[in-house]
């Protein structure tokens, strides 16, 4: 059975490119435009990592994070972020209890090597 990511990012683009990618890679990978969308996929289904967008357009990335650890205690958590190096939300993110994290600007293979630490290669 193929690993199965949860990915939230308010970018059409980023959704789409990232969802390709780790299809190509044999990923399973669900994509939500909104907080409120990962939320209802993460309690309708079965996953084993969430990535989530830490500026989300409806939603603080921190809050969303507060939920999956709070409903899904088991669930890594990767946060996702544009922001500098050093940022204050995201030291915030690792302390609330996210896995780690990857940034919009990591080249796609760093970003599958974030992921492969905490999910095995399909």
């Amino acid at each position: 059975m193929k690993p199965h990511i949860l990915f939230a990012d308010d970018e059409a683009a980023m959704r789409e490119l990232l969802s390709e990618y780790f299809r190509q890679k044999g990923y399973d990978i669900t994509a939500a435009a909104t907080g409120q969308a990962a939320m209802r996929l993460a309690d309708t289904g079965h996953f084993d990592l969430a990535i989530l967008d830490i500026n989300l357009a409806d939603e603080n990335g921190l809050q969303l994070l507060g939920y999956f650890k709070a409903n899904f205690p088991k669930l890594p958590v990767v946060m996702f972020t544009g922001l500098p190096e050093g940022d204050e939300l995201l030291d915030q993110a690792m302390a609330r209890g996210a896995s780690g994290f990857m940034r919009k600007t990591d080249s796609m293979d760093d970003l599958l090597a974030a992921v492969q630490v905490y999910l095995p290669k399909p």
